[in-house]
């Protein structure tokens, strides 16, 4: 395990609300499908790219399997209603050694307040410091808000393993 696993910082939104940027924790499954539960289908399938709504147990346990390792999660917290909830979400799984794959999800009553940019910073972050070389994500070419994200971090298209969907790159110094 890596210090990612005790990761945890606070954030200030654009509109001047706050989040908690931390560590996904195995108690935190059922909070986890609840914020599913909240995105639209639109969010879901540019997550996961086919409509999902429901997960299986194995696709569960391996969502909540986290080594901090070869597998780093991390959530966006926010209050509503006086209660913590998960609002986002992203993660990278390394595929090769020094190479790791990310991707990410907010909540659509969350989406366009800087979530997306905060997770992917935090998580760049935590994969420079766990020394990886290369982060990649496949990107519907349909998401533009997500693309924007991937620019703005200085990700870049690459040769395509699949004509759906848009290959990008970024090399870490």
């Amino acid at each position: 395990m890596s210090e990612a696993t005790n990761y945890t910082a606070r954030e200030l939104l654009s509109d001047g609300s706050q989040i908690d940027i931390r560590a996904l924790r195995p108690e935190d499954e059922a909070d986890m499908l609840a914020a599913v539960g909240k995105a639209s289908a639109q969010s879901l399938q540019r997550r996961f790219f086919v409509m999902k709504r429901h997960f299986s147990d194995k696709e569960r346990a391996f969502f909540m399997d986290i080594d901090f390792k070869n597998h780093v999660a991390i959530v966006a917290v926010a209050e509503e209603a006086g209660r913590k909830v998960i609002v986002g979400g992203g993660r990278y799984i390394v595929f090769e050694p020094g190479r790791a794959e990310m991707a990410f999800v907010v909540v659509d009553t969350w989406q366009g307040r800087g979530i997306g940019s905060i997770l992917m910073r935090h998580l760049v972050k935590i994969a420079s410091d766990a020394r990886l070389q290369e982060l990649t994500a496949e990107v519907l070419p349909e998401n533009a808000p997500m693309l924007k994200v991937f620019g703005k971090f200085g990700f870049k298209p690459a040769t395509r393993r699949d004509p759906q969907t848009v290959h990008l790159v970024l090399e870490l110094t």
